[in-house]
């Protein structure tokens, strides 16, 4: 597992993409850092745990390609 300190004006939904390439991902961060699951925008200097996760790449193809 990695860490991430952040930046003022982060949010569990910028560093997922950020980090993670994908918003979708925030739940787990969410999920392994529950001390910090009311925090909405994040202050400069919080860390933040960053779980290893299955980052799967998403067609952009419709179905039928």
């Amino acid at each position: 597992m990695n860490s991430y300190i952040t930046k003022t004006g982060d949010t569990f939904d910028s560093i997922s993409f950020n980090l993670l390439g994908n918003e979708k991902y925030s739940v787990e961060i969410m999920k392994v850092n529950p001390h910090l699951i009311r925090t909405i925008i994040f202050e400069s200097g919080v860390i933040v745990k960053i779980p290893k996760v299955d980052i799967k790449e998403e067609s952009t193809l419709p179905p039928w390609k």
